[in-house]
């Protein structure tokens, strides 16, 4: 676990070309930020998380308990889970907005396609919603 990286991942790097090329500017895991989220629009007061569903457990094709130890990854699972919530709220409490990308939006067989995805994260950016998710092609949208 000590080679998974928690910034710049490929799922993040994706997310950031497609924001770049649409014209936004933004800022990177901003420390005094509730999560300390992947991007933030301060322009917008939006923060943008970009979840791996392994790690964050998602409900998606990507994910898959895994065999051995299921009672630490189960623990571990959902105390980022927790950890999630609590950042997703304490931004809310700051007046901020939140946008939750999943990883399994980027890659797979359910990817969006880049022009899609771009328009999504537009819409949220653009619009007063205090919170949305982006998930895998055919997946009900929260």
């Amino acid at each position: 676990m000590s080679r998974v990286r928690a910034k710049d991942t490929r799922p993040e790097m994706t997310v950031r070309g497609l924001l770049h090329h649409a014209g936004f500017r933004y800022r990177l895991h901003r420390r005094d930020l509730p999560g300390r989220p992947d991007i933030v629009l301060p322009r917008y007061r939006a923060a943008i998380f970009v979840h791996g569903c392994f790690w964050h457990g998602h409900d998606c094709s990507l994910f898959r308990m895994p065999a051995t130890r299921p009672e630490f990854w189960a623990a571990k699972i959902a105390a980022n889970r927790r950890r999630d919530w609590d950042a997703v709220s304490g931004l809310r409490d700051a007046h901020w907005r939140s946008l939750l990308i999943w990883e399994c939006a980027l890659r797979g067989r359910g990817r969006l396609p880049a022009e899609t995805l771009t328009d999504r994260i537009t819409a949220f950016i653009a619009s007063d919603v205090a919170f949305a998710a982006i998930r895998e092609m055919g997946a009900e949208e929260t």
